[in-house]
């Protein structure tokens, strides 16, 4: 059985490069677990980099596969309702009322694009949490992307 004790990453962010080397970072972090106890912490604290890469993966892989199959079911149900719709309309079961419509659309084109020239506080305190937490646990979210990419191919 195979064991990798340590890891360097290269990350290249706007132009700039920097090179980190996993297992010093990890050794950084100890005071997490005299704060919260031993089983708490990021799985770079407990789990070596090939179970870190599993886990990872086989839960990437899982919800990659359900995304998938969710996906086409609720693609399939929006199409469908899309498709009775037109038949209905086409039939005469039901009027639309498409200037109406069309001022609605365009009424909520100025409102979202009002709103998203400044990102709110709450979406930006999760974006930090989210990147917070991918630093801590390089390891674990790169398997689990590779494996959400394998799930939704598969």
């Amino acid at each position: 059985m195979w064991y990798i004790n340590w890891v360097i990453l290269s990350v290249f962010t706007e132009g700039e490069a920097f090179v980190m080397d996993l297992a010093e970072h990890v050794k950084k972090q100890r005071w997490w677990n005299k704060v919260f106890g031993n089983n708490s912490g990021p799985a770079a604290e407990k789990y070596s980099v090939a179970t870190q890469l599993a886990i990872g993966g086989v839960t990437g892989w899982c919800a990659g596969y359900l995304f998938q199959k969710v996906g086409k079911l609720a693609a399939s149900a929006v199409g469908g309702g899309f498709f009775l719709l037109q038949i209905a309309n086409h039939t005469g079961y039901i009027k639309i009322d498409w200037k109406r419509v069309e001022q609605d659309v365009n009424k909520a084109k100025k409102q979202l694009k009002l709103n998203t020239e400044r990102p709110s506080k709450e979406v930006r305190t999760k974006v930090d949490e989210v990147q917070t937490f991918v630093k801590k646990n390089i390891v674990l979210t790169g398997g689990f992307a590779g494996g959400f990419l394998l799930g939704l191919a598969s």
